[in-house]
């Protein structure tokens, strides 16, 4: 799969050729600062890379004739790892993290989940809240609606609600997003670094 490098300009893919898997017989040299040194045998080319500390590395392997670079090929993978690393961590966020509670909840577990809550709006999640109702708890909607605005008031200045409070079959279900950072916020999350991905009552969708 072919990815761009932003640090040295040129797209390079897995089958790129490197030092001496080269086998044409001259190459257009572009130097380790950018600089274009014209064309010269390609082993030639090999042995300005080695003595500089450098893999000569092909960045256009359909020119004629084609373009190779001075570079030092393992520090580019290194840190291509390293910006593929950093889009798995970003892809983590911004997903919507799903929060079920009963209408009864104890004062206790309502404290815990309002935690998470805090804990996935802080890392850039949508928090999308359902209330079961079972039964007869059906005619006492006003007692889900208190708690929504019970959750809502706790979580202050760290939640805006997108969606308000709604009726969705058995379930009344909203959705909070991460309210803008203010000036004073702090860039440490509350809570260590807890895991949270196994707990029972959520899941990301």
């Amino acid at each position: 799969m072919e990815r761009q490098s932003l640090q040295w300009g040129f797209l390079i893919n897995s089958k790129t050729l490197i030092n001496y898997e080269i086998k044409t017989k001259e190459v257009r040299l572009i130097g380790a600062d950018g600089e274009q040194l014209g064309i010269v045998p390609t082993i030639v080319a090999i042995k300005k890379a080695e003595e500089a500390g450098f893999d000569l590395v092909e960045v256009s392997p359909n020119a004629k004739p084609p373009v190779c670079k001075l570079m030092d090929y393992g520090k580019f993978q290194y840190e291509q790892s390293k910006k593929v690393h950093s889009m798995k961590q970003h892809q983590r966020t911004g997903q919507v993290k799903e929060l079920k509670f009963r209408p009864h909840i104890n004062d206790h577990d309502l404290g815990i989940k309002i935690h998470y809550m805090e804990r996935f709006l802080e890392e850039g999640n949508k928090v999308e809240v359902a209330l079961a109702f079972r039964g007869r708890e059906l005619i006492r909607s006003e007692i889900g609606a208190e708690l929504m605005q019970k959750m809502i008031a706790a979580l202050g200045s760290k939640a805006i609600v997108e969606s308000p409070p709604k009726f969705e079959g058995t379930s009344m279900t909203m959705v909070l997003v991460p309210a803008p950072p203010t000036k004073n916020a702090s860039k440490d999350s509350k809570g260590g670094d807890e895991d949270l991905s196994s707990h029972d009552d959520f899941k990301v969708t």
